[in-house]
């Protein structure tokens, strides 16, 4: 008996107790029926399991499951941040949730300590990936992909200390947004801004503001324009002030640096820059900050990231600290990384940092003691009488095949009351009543859960008559 040898020690003595029982009444002598030394072995193992010291059940620090509330809002989240990407031409993509471990190390600085390394699986060093631009660098290295506009959602892996009072897990879900390729300036830099506004607008979450990192645009004007640090310096001061456009026209009418040209190329990126951003009517949501500093190595040009704006906590409510809620920057130089002739291909891109977001979200809800509905049923099938599964089985196949969202009890013969309270527990908009007296008529009763109102319709007009009253809702 295969099942035997399966057992622990410590479960013999159990299993042995068993055995020995007086056999049952089909079974003659000493030999046992099949079904009494199943139970045997099973009850055996159970007791054996029962025994385990200091057993906990918990998830993994740093992680969370969610309850299909929370997926309700999760959901509604990602659908509004999709569309967004999809609105602004995106494609979709995927990549492996792990890497090489040489594709990912040497990319994020100190932060490389914090991956999650595999153990050696068939010759090869693996990592959790860490975020969801390495791996796009090297998906467009390898295929020798020059332009693309992606979206990617999915989740990641970082081995810091977890805390989950301000949404920061070690396993958790970015949706980036990037274009890659070589482009006009500052266009596709502004569309990123463009989109991130777009998304915490349509979030509800608050005034905010994004703010980009002067020391990367010093960086750039001294790295790449030549210019001279003490002319970036003298910027600098401006930068001091926070602002946007206006801070840009301030520093052009300052002559030591209108005059020097290296200076002059700096400012007019800037003013390009902020130029598209004002037609895109989101050039006072920009602002310089000398304190902002991004962790990542890859970053080569202007970086950013959109902070929500601490307003006065309302009554029941507490002060929500959860740092920035979307980054985002310029990495020109990270494909040519994995490129073997080191060739580039400039990139920027965005990250929607879903998990603070929804952290807010639920934090917002459970201080208004707002409900969720966790399923999308549209219409319920119900019956006052016994023996009528047959007929509400046919009633629900119609529905189902002609797209509506449609529930039944899985019981032959429920109660209608039982039927009824469901409906109004989970929030199902619309009854469908069939019984003896309307299988006899050729009728259905249509009933409002809302209102209580009930109407009888023809049989062969019921998905018509749902279909109208589901899109007048």
């Amino acid at each position: 008996m295969p099942l035997l040898g399966l057992l622990p020690r410590r479960a013999w003595a159990a299993l042995l107790s068993q055995l020995l029982r007086p056999p049952c009444a089909s079974c003659t002598g000493a030999v046992r029926c099949q079904s009494q030394v199943a139970e045997a072995v099973l009850t055996s193992q159970l007791k054996a399991h029962q025994e385990k010291p200091n057993f906990i059940i918990k998830i993994p620090k740093g992680t969370r499951d969610l309850s299909p509330q929370h997926m309700v809002v999760r959901e509604k989240i990602l659908d509004l941040v999709i569309s967004c990407f999809k609105r602004h031409g995106a494609k979709g993509m995927d990549t492996p949730a792990f890497e090489l471990k040489e594709t990912l190390t040497e990319k994020y600085g100190e932060d490389s300590g914090l991956m999650y390394d595999l153990k050696d699986q068939g010759g090869e060093l693996l990592s959790l990936r860490y975020d969801l631009t390495v791996p796009f660098a090297r998906y467009l290295a390898m295929n020798k992909v020059k332009k693309m506009k992606r979206y990617h959602v999915g989740k990641v892996w970082r081995r810091e200390s977890p805390s989950i009072v301000q949404g920061r897990y070690r396993e958790f879900c970015q949706c980036d947004f990037d274009i890659a390729g070589q482009f006009d300036p500052m266009i596709p830099d502004a569309e990123c801004l463009k989109i991130m506004c777009e998304i915490l607008s349509g979030l509800q979450l608050g005034d905010f503001l994004i703010k980009m990192a002067w020391k990367d645009v010093r960086h750039e004007m001294v790295a790449k324009k030549g210019l001279a640090p003490e002319v970036a310096d003298r910027i600098g001061d401006y930068v001091q002030c926070h602002g946007g456009v206006s801070l840009v026209e301030q520093m052009f009418q300052d002559p030591r640096l209108s005059q020097n040209k290296q200076a002059l190329e700096g400012l007019e990126d800037l003013k390009l820059l902020f130029e598209y951003l004002n037609l895109f009517g989101i050039a006072e949501k920009i602002s310089f900050d000398l304190s902002l500093a991004r962790g990542l190595d890859y970053y080569t040009g202007v970086i950013y990231e959109a902070v929500l704006l601490q307003t006065p906590t309302q009554a029941g409510e507490e002060p929500l600290n959860v740092g920035s809620v979307a980054a985002g920057g310029r990495y020109d130089g990270l494909v040519g990384m994995f490129d073997p002739k080191g060739h580039k291909v400039p990139c920027v891109g965005l990250s929607i940092g879903v998990e603070r977001i929804f952290y807010i979200v639920e934090q917002r809800m459970k201080t208004k003691g707002e409900k969720v509905r966790t399923t999308e049923t549209q219409v319920f099938v119900a019956t006052p009488q016994k023996n009528f599964l047959q007929e509400r089985l046919k009633l629900i196949t119609e529905l189902w095949d002609a797209g509506i969202k449609a529930e039944m009890l899985y019981k032959n013969n429920p109660k209608l009351l039982t039927q009824l309270h469901y409906c109004e527990s989970t929030g199902i908009p619309l009854v469908v009543i069939i019984g003896e007296q309307e299988l006899k008529e050729g009728i259905i009763k249509i009933r409002s859960v809302a209102s209580r109102e009930e109407v009888a319709i023809k049989r062969e007009n019921l998905v018509a008559e749902i279909q109208k009253r589901l899109s007048e809702s």
